[in-house]
């Protein structure tokens, strides 16, 4: 159903559809955009609304648009008629089909599927077919725009076929087809043969004096030469041409006539298979009109989006809450009463926050809330001439349609509206010369014909209603009218400087007051909008004011009612009291909005530390899964040895259950650590100078020896180590965790020792991926190619930072050579203080190249 089309142009919505149409990228959507109307179906109007804000998403996001597209629909019917297409026509929609391509493609990429957050944990884990995700279907981020992105066009091998005909400057190519290849090469030949036929009576010393000058030229499609007229028939030749003074004549030689007459045939077989080739490409493109038409309007449609997109981002709008208009729930009769009536009718929803006219300036437009309290049907709006009331009322209005044509609004987001049958309005002057209509006959007029077609899901504007003709009589009528838009159970607006309205608003159910706010003291609307408070007049403080004399003014007002005096100081008060608290929240929103701002920097710091802590444990997850793949490859190699030796295997099953639960520990997923106060309250008081304590990552302890905001040295033994606060802990402390773990202080005995070191690799593996306050070095160090020297001192660093972060062992690859580095390796790790022990490398891991390293610990 259509909108009253003199409404619309009434509240401007042509002038809103131009604004939006200047964000189109080509004519097929700014059409799209012209002809735009509101919807009455709910339906409709999400799914117009689902557009925007997804378009609007993806551009925040994604730099998309259809650069390069045309509207190709003319060019298309052509070819469908069977016409042949230019080459720049062809060029078009080859940029279009690639445009549609790269959207397509950008609405491809984005779309979201279920990702385990294990398997992001780590970079190079390995999934076995137990551990794979089943297929889930996708989920696009942009479902709508994605629908409408299966109608682009994309007829196969079209693109390709246009540039094959046509290059990037609008020529045929020579590759278009091996026989234009051919008759080009012969054409280049014969205009070889002619020039060079042509040249030499430039040149000859008998024919260059009778030429006006040294040069060829061409008159009608020939080549011909400039021949001095006093030398006509001096060379045998046909004229085809003078000049204006006659002293030149432009000549063919007889003797350049037939190579002139075989460069033209050429051309014209180069002419007739051009259009072949073009003919050729134009019945592609007509055989797949059917695709690129539909495919044409969905593109303009996508364009239309991006349109309202951009016009939404202009304006500073927000996607509007829509709401049904329920159903009426049962006939009214004429004896109905009013609370009959208003149980019966449904109310609309118009709730606005910070409202703006959408053709205002948004730097300087005054936002208003606008809200129908409950009950509510109609609101009387008072206030000065020029106050804004019209205005109010446009901006209802026009939020009304830009949020049932899919546009979003001029307003807070959580602004909500109900979906209206259609729109009426009666607004600015009626006055009509031609008809002989005053202004207030042409309101009426007006007015007659909305009062035909309003139900209960209509929206009524009235400006200055019963205006322009006696107030008394004027003022009755405007009360008739309000009183049977309350009978039909429209939501009606009405503007009016009637107080006789005023009062029936008061005392009316389904009706409020509403008004401008005006400053005496700077004698200036402020265009602020009060629902809930009816205008005061401001005659007497104007006059005042203007300095109209006092004698005058008090005169004035001793004939005036002094319940209206008093009524309008009440109201005075009430409007500042209003004020007053509106500042106050204002207030508590700034500061709310402060601390959510402060709340959500926390949070995002939060998140990067963790982040940055899932990564390092990442990192040494995927170090470690290499470690158990080594063991468990020896583990098998020595099955494997003592099958063929036939020894028991019974003593490699406990190393195989160890392994097997290193292997489960380290393929546990990564926890999310929530950070929060647990970790402020591991430390309870500051640390001290000279206080012991353990460090968590190595175990060991240690006394502080310097302390800074964020981290402390610690003197663990020789060395010097620093740590983050959140890493030590006080020995205490220490104490009652493992006593509460019911771990004991004294020494292990000798069969524990045995166990212990049954376990090593288990507790090393655990050791190693805690998050240490030193970074991994890497399990090996290439040594290769480097001077023994130099060798020496590189594994010396390496081995003090393996050590500092716990790692169990290391290898040292020095390769195998003339074994003079692998001796100064050896040598070197002798006695050395991080070094408990070392070996040659198995020949799975690099044999006598390779160097394995077992560190020592505290």
């Amino acid at each position: 159903m259509a909108m009253d089309s003199k409404t619309l142009m009434v509240l401007e919505y042509p002038k809103v559809l131009e604004r939006l149409a200047a964000h189109c990228e080509f004519s097929a959507s700014r059409e799209q955009a012209l002809a735009l109307q509101p919807t009455d179906s709910y339906d409709l109007a999400l799914t117009l609304l689902q557009e925007t804000t997804e378009a609007r998403h993806l551009l925040s996001v994604h730099a998309v648009g259809i650069g390069g597209a045309h509207d190709i629909r003319p060019q298309v019917e052509l070819a469908r008629r069977g016409g042949v297409l230019e080459p720049k026509d062809l060029l078009d929609i080859k940029s279009t089909l690639i445009a549609c391509r790269e959207l397509k493609k950008t609405l491809e990429k984005a779309r979201k599927t279920a990702v385990a957050s294990t398997d992001s944990a780590s970079p190079t884990r390995r999934t076995t077919k137990s551990q794979a995700h089943p297929a889930e279907p996708i989920t696009y981020l942009y479902p709508r725009l994605a629908e409408l992105a299966l109608a682009l066009p994309s007829p196969l091998g079209l693109v390709d076929a246009i540039s094959r005909a046509v290059n990037d400057r609008g020529e045929v190519p020579d590759s278009a087809s091996p026989k234009l290849a051919a008759i080009r090469k012969e054409l280049r030949i014969a205009h070889e043969r002619l020039m060079g036929r042509l040249q030499r009576y430039l040149t000859d010393s008998a024919t260059a004096p009778m030429l006006q000058d040294s040069i060829i030229t061409q008159r009608e499609g020939r080549y011909v030469i400039p021949l001095r007229a006093e030398f006509k028939g001096q060379i045998k030749a046909i004229v085809h041409d003078q000049s204006s003074s006659g002293a030149t004549l432009f000549v063919e030689p007889l003797a350049v006539v037939e190579l002139n007459n075989e460069y033209r045939e050429k051309q014209l077989e180069e002419r007739n298979e051009i259009l072949r080739i073009l003919a050729e490409v134009s019945a592609q493109v007509g055989a797949a009109a059917g695709e690129l038409l539909p495919g044409i309007e969905a593109l303009a449609q996508i364009d239309l989006a991006f349109a309202k997109a951009k016009y939404a981002e202009e304006i500073r709008a927000t996607e509007p809450i829509l709401h049904p208009l329920p159903k009426v729930s049962a006939r009214r009769s004429a004896q109905n009463t009013q609370a009959t009536l208003s149980d019966q009718i449904p109310q609309a929803k118009i709730r606005l926050y910070q409202a703006r006219h959408p053709l205002l300036d948004v730097a300087t437009a005054v936002p208003n809330d606008i809200e129908l309290p409950p009950g509510v049907r109609a609101v009387v709006i008072t206030g000065p001439n020029t106050g804004g009331k019209t205005v109010s009322l446009k901006t209802v209005g026009l939020l009304v349609l830009m949020a049932q044509s899919g546009l979003h609004i001029p307003a807070q987001s959580g602004s909500e509206l109900s979906i209206f049958q259609d729109v009426f309005a009666d607004i600015g002057d009626e006055q009509s010369i031609e008809q002989s209509l005053s202004t207030f006959s042409g309101h009426i007029t007006n007015i007659i014909r909305i009062l035909k077609q309003i139900n209960a899901h209509t929206l009524v504007l009235f400006d200055e209603l019963g205006a322009g003709t006696d107030p008394q009589e004027g003022a009755a009528l405007a009360r008739a009218i309000l009183q049977h838009l309350l009978e039909t159970g429209c939501t009606a607006f009405i503007a009016t400087h009637y107080p006789e309205l005023k009062t029936f608003a008061h005392s009316t159910q389904g009706v409020v007051n509403a008004s401008l706010e005006f400053d005496i003291a700077t004698l200036r609307p402020t265009y602020k909008l009060t629902i809930g408070l009816p205008g005061r007049s401001n005659a007497l403080a104007i006059a005042s004011r203007l300095g109209l004399p006092e004698t005058i003014v008090s005169a004035a007002r001793s004939v005036v009612n002094p319940d209206e005096l008093r009524a309008d100081k009440l109201l005075d008060d009430i409007r500042k009291e209003r004020n007053r608290a509106s500042r106050e929240r204002e207030k508590a929103e700034k500061i709310r909005q402060q601390a959510e701002a402060v709340r959500r920097e926390l949070a995002q710091r939060l998140e990067k530390i963790e982040e940055e802590r899932r990564e390092v444990i990442a990192r040494a997850k995927a170090e470690a899964e290499l470690e158990v793949e080594v063991l468990k490859r020896n583990l098998a190699h020595l099955k494997a040895q003592l099958k063929k030796l036939r020894q028991p295997l019974q003593a490699l099953e406990h190393l195989e259950e160890k392994v097997d639960a290193v292997e489960a520990k380290v393929a546990a997923p990564v926890e999310r650590k929530i950070t929060g106060e647990n970790n402020l309250q591991r430390i309870a008081s500051p640390l001290k100078l000279g206080e012991k304590v353990v460090l968590r990552s190595l175990g060991s302890e240690g006394i502080i020896t310097a302390l800074s905001e964020t981290d402390a040295e610690v003197q663990v033994g020789p060395l010097r180590v620093r740590a983050k606060l959140g890493e030590i802990m006080r020995k205490a402390e220490a104490e009652t965790a493992e006593t509460a773990q019911g771990v004991t202080k004294e020494q292990p005995t000798q069969p524990a020792q045995k166990s212990r070191k049954k376990t090593h690799a288990s507790l090393s593996s655990t050791t190693y991926f805690s998050t240490s306050s030193f970074a991994s070095p890497g399990m090996e160090l290439d040594l290769r190619g480097q001077r023994a020297e130099d060798a020496i001192t590189i594994l010396q660093t390496y081995l003090e930072k393996a050590y500092l972060a716990g790692m169990p062992f290391v290898r040292i690859i020095h390769g195998k050579g003339t074994g003079v580095l692998r001796q100064e390796v050896r040598a070197a790790l002798k006695g050395h203080e991080y070094v408990a022990s070392f070996e040659e490398g198995h020949p799975n891991e690099g044999g006598e190249g390779v160097t394995v390293v077992k560190l020592a610990k505290e």
